[in-house]
């Protein structure tokens, strides 16, 4: 953003005060300065001068020390106890005093030179200059420290708007979020249902590309909020100890179904030299290749999209990624905007394979965060090799932790409270949970959840956040002070089942009280994992 300044750059007139009782040499001084953009201001007496200082900002005063009524060493202790004139340059002048004595009495009082008349008029010149220099210097400095203050208030209030751009965007964002995940989570969530549901052939097909579609449709709502995460400096890289090849096949598996749906191959080349176990970021590292495979297979056609993994031994240790396909190519002006946030390679791009334009984006602020690099090389229809390299450190294999058994044979006696506003996701959990052989108990705001918890003391609560009357984070505050005054009472699973996907709202819902988190659209295991963990 451009900083628009207002200069105060002027040309001044500087002002020189002349102090002396006698016209002849008052004028005799104003010819000798008479220099462009100099004025001399007249002073008969040494209480015109004052007068004058009252008024004007001066360079210089040069002032006659044998004054009647006021002498120049009065006029000039006078200007001292004045914060307005307290550092005025003085050069004294004096026909009469050229003693030692007078000339120290002079410097005591406060001038910076004593001049003896009759005035010789190069020295007068040669000294006088010297403070009109260091005048203009104090002017010019002066007028740096304005603009510069001028600079700071203006980044200042750039800043403050910046900021609540951000807030008001992250507030925008995370209503939109909410907005549409919770109509969301109706459409899988019934369409799981359904899928589990006796259907012929042609029936699962087309509730298969339901499901394929809302998920398509979910991954575009989290590529926005990732995005936003990140432009907002939420997002924080982690280290962590996995097996490189381990997490390298899940990727694999995970985008094979997408290659196969193409018909294309899905290939990968590991190095024999790649380490086993590293030390990284294995949720951000999937990430990036899952965004870049995925790109990959969206804009090819036939052939395939190949996954190598290499290390580069160096000073500092690095890993690159490429991700080579056979598919339709970049030109050379399309790359320059290519890991821009929202741009693809032309409108037709957009038309043609859809996509928010985020993917890329997001991978490159990902490798930067991680302290790597990322780039392409390309050619229309001779397909592209997306790279990465990323810092990673060797590590040993972690200790293996005891596997947690899925106990699905859970009781189904359980006492369950649904509390929920939207009727769809009612039904999405309704049934969902029927399929587990489970009930439950319906509130439709966090007042009631409150009312009939006190009144059946349930084992699990399903919390929404948002509701009317009073939210979810309200409503496990209450259960949970009334508890802490009731401590024989078993204190209840609050499980928060909400559309709010940030990271801040996870943690308001546990700094709230409750115990679980789960983010609509929810999948069905997730739930089962909930339920068998009580």
């Amino acid at each position: 953003m451009a900083l628009q300044i207002e200069s105060k750059k002027k040309e001044r007139t500087t002002k020189i005060l002349i102090v002396d009782d006698r016209l002849e040499n008052l004028i005799a001084l104003e010819r000798l300065l008479a220099w462009p953009d100099i004025e001399c201001m007249r002073a008969f007496s040494g209480n015109d001068a004052l007068k004058l200082t009252l008024h004007h900002d001066f360079a210089l005063a040069i002032i006659d020390v044998q004054m009647p009524d006021m002498d120049g060493y009065e006029t000039v202790e006078l200007m001292r106890s004045a914060k307005r004139t307290k550092y005025l340059p003085v050069i004294f002048v004096s026909a009469i005093y050229q003693e030692d004595f007078h000339i120290i009495k002079g410097i005591e009082t406060g001038a910076v030179d004593f001049i003896s008349k009759p005035i010789i008029p190069e020295i007068l010149k040669g000294k006088v200059r010297v403070f009109l220099e260091l005048f203009q210097q104090k002017q010019l400095l002066a007028e740096l420290l304005h603009e510069k203050e001028q600079i700071n208030q203006a980044l200042h209030e750039a800043k403050e708007k910046a900021e609540l751009a951000t807030k008001t965007k992250s507030i925008f964002l995370a209503n939109m979020s909410h907005e549409i995940r919770t109509p969301l989570n109706g459409v899988i969530g019934l369409t799981n249902i359904l899928a589990k549901t006796k259907l012929n052939e042609e029936q699962k097909e087309l509730v298969d590309m339901v499901i394929s579609s809302g998920e398509n449709l979910l991954s575009i709502i989290n590529d926005v909020l990732d995005f936003s995460k990140i432009e907002a400096g939420q997002v924080k890289i982690e280290k962590n100890t996995f097996s490189l090849l381990c997490e390298l096949g899940k990727v694999i598996k995970t985008m094979q179904f997408n290659a196969n749906i193409k018909g294309i191959n899905l290939l990968q080349s590991l190095d024999d030299n790649l380490p086993r176990y590293i030390s990284s970021d294995p949720v951000r590292l999937k990430q990036i290749l899952i965004n870049l495979i995925n790109n990959a297979i969206k804009f090819t056609q036939k052939g395939h999209v190949k996954l190598t993994c290499k290390p580069i031994e160096d000073k500092n240790p690095m890993l690159r990624f490429e991700i080579q396909d056979t598919g339709i190519g970049i030109s050379a002006e399309a790359i320059e905007k290519l890991f821009k946030e929202f741009s693809q390679a032309d409108s037709t791009t957009t038309r043609r394979f859809g996509g928010t334009g985020l993917g890329l984006a997001i991978s490159k602020n990902l490798v930067n965060l991680m302290g790597g690099s990322i780039g392409v090389e390309s050619e229309p229809e001779k397909g592209s090799v997306f790279w990465f390299e990323i810092p990673y450190e060797i590590a040993e294999k972690p200790e293996k932790k005891e596997a947690k058994k899925n106990n699905l044979s859970f009781n189904t006696n359980i006492k369950i409270l649904l509390a929920e506003d939207n009727p769809i996701n009612q039904k999405v959990a309704f049934h969902s949970l029927r399929q587990l052989g489970l009930t439950c108990d319906l509130a439709i705001n966090g007042k009631e959840a409150v009312a009939k918890h006190a009144e059946n003391h349930y084992d699990l609560i399903l919390m929404d956040v948002q509701m009317p009357e009073m939210d979810g984070l309200e409503a496990s505050r209450i259960i949970r002070s009334s508890q802490a005054k009731n401590p024989s009472e078993k204190p209840v699973i609050i499980a928060a089942l909400t559309a709010n996907a940030f990271k801040e709202d996870k943690n308001n819902c546990l700094e709230a009280g409750m115990n679980y988190y789960l983010s609509k659209p929810f999948k069905p295991n997730e739930l089962i994992e909930l339920i068998s963990s009580l």
